[in-house]
This record gives structure tokens, sequence and C-alpha cells, in this order.
């Protein structure tokens, strides 16, 4: 054997791409169709607040505005208090979303890393209540508010909802991930109950507390019957959701489609634009809950 063949270098294995079959491309046209489908709403709304009144009223429909304006945008303000109700909802979904995220942290760790008499009896009654429809629980909780005196106020709308079953659900889901090795070294460290839940467990369930402020902001944010119950007609309290019911009125008078379409479109950014900074960790949420065991 020569030197040159000794030394002659291996093949490397080369790796071949499947071809995509027929499935693949069927999945793929149904993820378009699924895309289309929940992205034309949007997109129609946001065309619709650009059109004139009559376009908006013509048979058959325009898709796209000849002349686009924001009209509508500035007129809307006419109508409602659009600075004081996005300011109302933004208070009750903030303050809403900060209370979840902290008693659900709070539950979830102790269900989780905590032995306690009666702790799996706890956690299925929790479980339990979120079968129950929210209309169940309205007038019950409406009492509640009423007798400690919080009726027509954000105060009564947010308080009830600062702890969420679905929230601790997750939360502990999460946290019993979370190595005991990795706790117990903290503990004898001489790091307290509190310290370890933030400093420690906290940042490693990050990606499921943003999966959760989204979740919950969305909700609260979106939120009609509850708001609409308690406020009682305080109308210097209602949120934006609340606010465009008067546009609806508007509409069916004046017959400016376009108006409700542009309040909508401003109530819609809010929670749009969180999704898009909370994303990355809403996807890191879902992977890690498909790949455990």
């Amino acid at each position: 054997m020569t030197s040159a063949s000794k030394w002659r270098p291996r093949r490397g294995l080369i790796f071949f791409r499947p071809r995509p079959s027929g499935g693949d491309y069927l999945v793929a046209m149904l993820m378009l169709v699924v895309a289309v489908a929940s992205a034309f709403p949007l997109v129609w709304m946001v065309l619709s607040s650009l059109k004139t009144p009559a376009e908006t009223m013509q048979v058959p429909p325009v898709w796209l505005p000849e002349s686009p304006s924001l009209d509508a945008f500035g007129k809307v303000a006419g109508v409602i208090n659009v600075g004081r109700s996005m300011a109302n909802s933004a208070v009750i979904a903030t303050v809403t979303t900060t209370g979840i995220l902290v008693t659900s942290l709070m539950a979830g760790y102790a269900f989780a890393k905590h032995r306690f008499r009666g702790r799996d009896l706890l956690f299925a009654a929790l479980i339990a209540t979120m079968f129950l429809p929210p209309i169940v629980t309205l007038i019950p909780l409406y009492r509640m508010v009423g007798t400690i005196g919080l009726n027509a106020s954000l105060a009564g709308v947010i308080l009830p909802n600062l702890a969420n079953a679905f929230g601790i659900f997750l939360m502990r889901q999460f946290i019993a991930g979370v190595p005991d090795d990795l706790i117990d070294a903290a503990r004898m460290d001489g790091a307290s109950e509190l310290r370890i839940l933030f400093a420690i467990v906290a940042p490693l369930v990050t990606p499921a507390l943003a999966a959760l402020a989204l979740f919950a902001f969305v909700y609260h944010w979106n939120s009609y019957l509850w708001p609409l119950t308690v406020l009682q007609g305080n109308s210097e309290q209602y949120p934006i959701v609340i606010s465009l019911s008067r546009l609806l009125s508007y509409n069916r008078g004046a017959m400016n489609t376009n108006l409700v379409m542009a309040g909508a479109t401003l109530a819609v950014l809010p929670p749009l634009v969180l999704f898009v900074f909370l994303q990355r960790f809403f996807v890191d949420s879902i992977v890690s809950s498909g790949v455990k065991g």
C-alpha cells in the first residue's frame, strides 16, 4: 500500500434531503388556507377603516379603497373618548395580568414543590373550576363586589380576576420541571422561599410567564360582559371594548361602517403590539411543553 493511498481522506457521509411528498404539499396548502382565513377579518377591518362611507356600503363590496383616508380615525374621537377608554382598558388589563402572574407563580410553586395535607385534592378542586361557564359566577361575583362597595369602579372589575385557575395550572406544570436539587441548594445557602421563587424559579419559567401574560392581557383587554355589569353605566370608566358599542349605535343611524372599523383597529393595536414583543417566548413555551416527558 502506497503512502498516498494510506493517507487518502475517507469519504464523508452524504445526507440527502427527502423530496416532499404529496402529503407535505397538502399539509402546506391547508396551513395556507387556515392562515388566510385567520388573517382575512383583520385585513378587511383595516381596509374598511380607510374607505369612504359610500365604499363600505357598496354592493358588490369594494376590496381596496380607491382613495385611502384616515378621516374615520379622527371622527371616532368625536363619538367616544378614545384616550380615556384606552387608558381604562390599559389599567384593567395591565393590573389584572400582573396580579395573575404573581398569584399563579406563587400558587404554582406551592403546588409543584411543597407537600402539604390535601394538596392533590385542593389542586383537583382548582382544576374543576376551569370547567364552570363564566356566566355561572357572574351574579355571585357581582353581589360580592357590591357588598364591599366596589360597584361602578375599575377596582371592582379588577379585584375578582387577580387569580386564575388556568394560570395556576400552567405554572404548576412548568415549575414541576425545575430540578429539586437546584431549589435544595438554594435553601442550604440560606435563601428564603420568596427569593428562591423570584430569583431562581421565575427566570427558568420565563417562556411560560410570557405566554400566560399574553393570554391574560388579551382576554381582559377584550372582556365585555363583566366590566359592563360592574360599571353600571358609568361611561367615564368604560374600557375601549364597551365604548365601541356607541360606534355601533352611531353606525346604525349614519351608516358609517368605516368609523366602527377604525375604532376596532385602534382597540386591536395594543394586544397586537404585545404579541409581537412576546411571540418568541410564546413559541418557546409551546416547544418546552411539547418536549417534556
